[in-house]
């Protein structure tokens, strides 16, 4: 009888994959989506709550042989209930037959492709002795950023803002035990943004922006990662962008049809373009540059098949018959 392994969120963060591998491996990504070797239609989605949605976005990489979809789900207002912002499923299929071969947790693997993706864009944009980073958001794409900008990076402060204090408290202690960082405690979104090297911002994505984030905040020379859409971002803070790259034109294209991303500058280019070397990323110290990644299938059906491989190898996980 045909089974299919199924992979729990304890399973998944079991296996401990370590960052640098799954930048390493989001970087591969790009590189092939960049050089036009991965099929990833724009996500559909539904929309059953104010600033709520459920994705599915499907993906196959020839160079991986790994076909699936993560079927994942955002709601603003879980975390008030004990709940995670964002959950979801990932299905790998066997890409010969099309049968199903693993279902497991998404919640993992969203977190750290997403600071993943992050950091492989600091690479072509942010400047190479970037050492003291701005964080707005102490959720886990705020922890997820960290991680991996802190492998990506030699850095030496942390700035972080949130506007739930024990939430920036928790963070901060955190972020020094674990990266022995200098870490501040920002009072006012601004502190978390001038005088940084890396701004991550990563609060809740909303339809209508909160747009908190003004123009001369960002320092000259410094980047900028938009986690959540253009939501902390003010249109004459978006005038300021010297670069702005995204992830996939028809996907923020898409999104733009939806009414998110009304004043976001001109798009330069998509992060495969950057990996492949079709386009430049940065090209003076003193531009500012933003990466807006939306979040690709790609990246969670290459990270998802790593670790299908590794739980298979290790005899972790639970069979279910089909």
């Amino acid at each position: 009888m045909e089974s299919l392994l199924y992979l729990s969120v304890r399973d998944v963060a079991s296996l401990d994959l370590p960052m640098r591998e799954v930048i390493a491996t989001v970087e591969t990504v790009f590189r092939e989506k960049g050089e036009g070797r991965l099929e990833m239609p724009p996500k559909p989605g539904i929309h059953p709550a104010p600033d709520a949605f459920i994705h599915a976005m499907p993906a196959y990489l020839s160079a991986l042989r790994a076909a699936g979809m993560k079927w994942v789900s955002g709601y603003p207002g879980n975390p008030k209930q004990g709940l995670p912002y964002i959950s979801g499923l990932l299905v790998l299929n066997d890409a010969g037959t099309g049968l199903p071969i693993c279902v497991m947790d998404a919640t993992w693997i969203t977190a750290k492709r997403t600071g993943a993706a992050t950091a492989v864009a600091a690479k072509y944009l942010a400047r190479s002795e970037s050492e003291v980073l701005g964080v707005l958001g102490c959720g886990v794409q705020g922890r997820s950023h960290l991680e991996a900008l802190a492998e990506a990076f030699s850095l030496r402060r942390l700035v972080a803002y949130d506007p739930d204090r024990e939430a920036l408290h928790r963070y901060a202690a955190q972020a020094r035990e674990r990266f022995a960082l200098e870490v501040i405690e920002a009072q006012t979104p601004r502190q978390a943004v001038s005088g940084c090297d890396l701004v991550i911002t990563a609060g809740p994505i909303l339809r209508t922006p909160h747009a908190t984030i003004r123009a001369d905040w960002l320092d000259e020379g410094a980047f900028a990662g938009a986690v959540d859409f253009d939501s902390y971002w003010h249109a004459d803070a978006f005038e300021q962008i010297d670069v702005f790259c995204c992830d996939d034109r028809p996907q923020l294209e898409y999104y733009r049809s939806l009414g998110y991303f009304r004043s976001i500058p001109t798009v330069d280019a998509d992060l495969g373009e950057l990996v492949a070397g079709s386009a430049t990323g940065r090209r003076t110290r003193s531009e500012r540059t933003m990466a807006c990644l939306l979040g690709l299938a790609a990246e969670d059906v290459a990270v998802g098949t790593l670790v299908h491989a590794r739980a298979t190898a290790a005899g972790i996980g639970t069979r279910l018959p089909l």
